[in-house]
């Protein structure tokens, strides 16, 4: 017998799988994929727009190999470039370019939008209770 646990897990399961396939479309209007855009955000968020490599693999929940692949396809495309640590010249960072904030700008509206009414979509298909306490504001203490 499911537990409310085990409920809510699938819902999120089933959420996550629904809204991350319509982001994805969506983000193929502005020629990225949705890894791609994620990196430009924590890279626009950055102090001075760059990260370590690890720092945003870490971020992005890949793994190195896998963020080498996308900083090279972001590279390729003008987005981001990479360059050496001035204090550890073993560490790379990557940078996120002018070309690569106009992209995410330029993406973000579509992002927000396409977010909002997949789950609001997923809330009235019988996943409310999961959207409903995602969108709950946590409170720290």
């Amino acid at each position: 017998m499911p537990t409310v646990d085990d409920d809510m897990w699938v819902g999120v399961i089933r959420l996550h799988a629904r809204v991350e396939h319509e982001l994805a479309q969506a983000l193929q209007q502005h020629g990225l994929g949705l890894s791609e855009y994620r990196a430009l955000c924590h890279l626009s968020l950055a102090d001075g727009g760059y990260l370590r490599m690890q720092e945003l693999a870490d971020l992005l929940g890949l793994n190195q190999s896998s963020v080498t692949r996308l900083v090279g396809r972001l590279e390729s495309s003008g987005l981001s470039r990479r360059d050496f640590c001035p204090d550890d010249r073993r560490g790379v960072y990557t940078l996120i370019t002018d070309a690569g904030r106009a992209r995410r700008d330029g993406a973000a509206r579509i992002y927000e939008e396409t977010l909002s009414a997949a789950l609001d979509r997923a809330a009235g298909e019988g996943l409310a209770d999961t959207v409903a306490a995602l969108r709950t504001p946590v409170r720290h203490a």
